[in-house]
């Protein structure tokens, strides 16, 4: 291995570093932020309640079918790459078809409406 590519290795990894440094830092900060206001409403007596707003989640389902599509994604990735490794990408195309079929069937049992018995 020549040291230029040595230089390109490490040059990748810090451009891919970097981004998720900066979520990092700005998840903290946002975070110490929230800490201070609360201290602050707590130390003039109001009540968390009127500062602390439940956080709406997204639905499951969204979250499984994008799982699965980035499951998918990553395996036709490893079938195109120049040494492919066949048995990987079959293991994960499986995984993520198994994600999009439980976010499909989440999605299905949320619009089906609820009968009493």
């Amino acid at each position: 291995m020549h040291i230029q590519e040595g230089f390109a290795i490490l040059l990748v990894l810090v451009g891919l570093a970097c981004p998720v440094i900066v979520l990092g830092v700005v998840y903290y900060m946002k975070k110490r932020m929230e800490h201070k206001q609360i201290m602050a409403a707590v130390e003039k007596g109001m009540a968390l309640s009127e500062l602390v707003h439940p956080r709406q989640k997204s639905p499951l389902w969204i979250k499984s079918i994008c799982l699965g599509v980035a499951t998918l994604v990553i395996a036709f990735g490893l079938v195109m790459s120049p040494r492919p490794d066949t048995i990987l990408s079959f293991i994960l195309a499986g995984v993520g078809a198994a994600w999009i079929v439980r976010g499909l069937l989440l999605r299905t049992e949320l619009l089906q409406p609820r009968v009493a018995v």
